[in-house]
């Protein structure tokens, strides 16, 4: 029986000024279909998203929807009426007995927020962070009853585990027409059938998930002889890296397995490891960092208990846990920035480390995007003898010539993130951290990104959500559970996610032990929620502040770097409170369950 047609865009052209941005494109949604959209940051993909949903009219062409068809849209804007509560906005009029004697709503409200206590419900919604937004906003969507669904971006602000339930939820409801754009590969492979790809104003189409698309390209690009080289080679190394088990990943897809095989078979592996590994070698010596029987705290919180890890030369390490099981505090304690409360941290003395933080750094507004990184160096030793400029290094991570001339105080959160980058690299450190380094990056800078770090001849550890670059980027892996331990996992992420399963059911049945003892530590918690929440307003209207002053000193040199930095100190502030709401939040839930 043929699936029922929900959407049809006919002939459908829509510009901003003189920039075309989708050309007479013409494509169908049916039900239960589920479809990725791929290209690059500005490429029209959230105006294709916009233009699905009625929210953004056409220059030409129609929409058609069929009757009676519920489409809903996750955007990047989150918003809600004013004084509306977490439950307002999620359960709107539902009454209690209604929403809570229905499993599919306790199972969202489970996977987005590990529950749904009174105390989550009712933290007013003008109050959350950006992330806790479009989380809310996000099982809004998946409750209400819905056709098709529209998702831009969703796995941002959620952690491995929350993809991999998202990604789940998603599959098993297989009447829902699920549309998404993300840089999210790993979710992309696991819940695409199809890859819808912006380029040039077209939408070119592919059967099956990311890997499949992938290899869809490379044939098509050499059935046509495409002669890009520098895209070519970014395709050969996603190649190179799906080699690792392509009857896997493109069973599910649809691609051929044969044609898959036939296309990886000749390709070399996408970083040649030992000669790395020589080369880090030589950089650093054989001592990098060792922890000793290390015990760190986050404050009161204890966050590893003698711990003896020995990070070597050219090792490359993912490190994932829950949220507020201290992955940061450990990049800053490995750095110095935290002294451990007992043994000790041993950095070699060739050490030269550099730190991506979620924290934008300072910069002079009127520099231009090419002044800032040649401020650092004009031009960068990689590893093997590549070496860049400044220039190309910016053009690999997403400034083209002309937006290299950029002043900085006009780029965007995402474009100033990318900077941050490159200038870290342009530094050539031996020791590279980075924490959530793939935030606002486009599918093709991020292969850019690990087409650079195959190069990289140095150690490397790496925080992410974002599970196609840890594994891609990384060659094992180390899990924090919350519980003040360091676990080994050398099945990677997978073995993480097997981990918290059994942790969880382990919490569950000692808490049903313990029920009389956690209700005055119920009642701490609740206290403390309370107070962190009026920290977080205060820190926030301090925030809107400054930002106020920001654009009415736009004119005024010394007076915006004054801003600049406190805005930094604000939003830094921000992220602690946050972090600590989090645990709070989780400790409580895990009492209630």
């Amino acid at each position: 029986m043929a699936s029922r047609n929900l959407l049809n865009l006919e002939t459908v052209s829509k510009a901003f000024d003189i920039k075309p941005l989708l050309t007479k494109v013409s494509l169908g949604i049916n039900e239960g279909e589920r479809i990725g959209i791929v290209g690059r940051n500005g490429g029209g993909k959230s105006t294709l998203l916009k233009v699905m949903a009625g929210i953004e009219p056409v220059d030409s062409g129609r929409v058609a929807k069929a009757g009676n068809v519920r489409v809903g849209i996750l955007s990047q804007v989150d918003h809600a009426k004013p004084g509306a509560l977490i439950r307002d906005v999620v359960l709107g009029e539902k009454a209690t007995h209604e929403w809570a004697s229905d499993g599919a709503i306790r199972e969202i409200f489970t996977g987005l927020f590990g529950g749904f206590t009174d105390d989550l419900l009712d933290r007013p919604f003008a109050s959350l962070s950006g992330g806790e937004r479009r989380r809310v906003n996000l099982a809004k969507l998946l409750i209400d009853d819905l056709d098709l669904l529209l998702l831009d971006e969703p796995t941002n602000h959620l952690d491995v585990e929350g993809v991999a339930w998202l990604a789940s939820h998603l599959i098993a409801r297989t009447k829902l027409a699920v549309v998404v754009i993300t840089h999210d590969r790993w979710f992309l492979d696991e819940v695409s059938e199809q890859i819808w790809e912006v380029v040039d104003g077209e939408v070119l189409t592919y059967e099956g998930g990311y890997s499949a698309f992938i290899l869809s390209k490379a044939e098509r690009q050499r059935q046509q002889s495409v002669e890009d080289g520098k895209r070519n080679m970014l395709i050969r190394k996603e190649l190179a890296w799906l080699r690792r088990g392509a009857p896997a990943r493109t069973a599910k897809p649809k691609f051929r397995i044969e044609a898959a095989n036939t296309l990886i078979a000749n390709e070399p592996p996408p970083r040649n490891e030992s000669e790395l590994l020589n080369f880090a070698a030589n950089r650093l010596g054989n001592t990098v960092i060792e922890m000793h029987q290390a015990s760190i705290r986050a404050g009161e919180k204890p966050i590893l208990d003698d711990v003896y890890w020995n990070i070597g030369p050219g090792d490359r390490i993912g490190i994932v846990g829950i949220n507020g099981s201290g992955k940061t505090t450990l990049m800053r304690a490995l750095l110095g920035h935290i002294k451990p409360t007992s043994g000790k941290i041993v950095t070699g003395i060739t050490v030269k480390p550099a730190f991506l933080s979620q924290h934008l750094e300072e910069l002079d507004p009127e520099w231009r995007v090419l002044e800032a990184v040649e401020r650092v160096a004009h031009h960068v030793q990689l590893g093997n003898g590549k070496e860049l400029s400044a220039s190309q290094l910016c053009e690999k991570l997403g400034f083209n010539t002309d937006s290299q001339w950029t002043p900085v105080g006009d780029l965007s959160g995402g474009e100033r993130r990318r900077l941050q980058l490159t200038r870290l690299l342009m530094d050539s450190p031996n020791v590279l951290l980075l924490d959530e380094p793939t935030n606002d990056f486009d599918v093709e800078t991020l292969t850019a990104l690990e087409d650079l770090l195959d190069s990289y001849g140095g150690t490397m550890l790496v925080i992410s959500h974002d599970r196609y670059f840890l594994e891609r980027t990384c060659d094992t892996f180390v899990g924090l559970l919350g519980d003040g331990k360091m676990r080994d996992l050398p099945k990677g992420v997978d073995q993480y996610l097997e981990l918290r399963k059994e942790a969880l059911a382990g919490q569950k049945s000692v808490s049903a032990v313990s029920s009389k003892s956690g209700a005055a530590r119920s009642r701490e918690l609740k206290k403390d929620l309370a107070r962190l929440e009026k920290q977080l307003e205060k820190a926030q209207i301090e925030e809107a502040d400054l930002r106020s002053s920001q654009e009415e000193n736009g004119n005024d040199h010394e007076k915006l770097i004054d801003i600049m930095k406190n805005l930094a100190k604000v939003h830094a502030r921000i992220l602690e409170i946050e972090e600590e709401w989090l645990r709070a939040s989780a400790q409580l839930e895990e009492i209630s369950d």
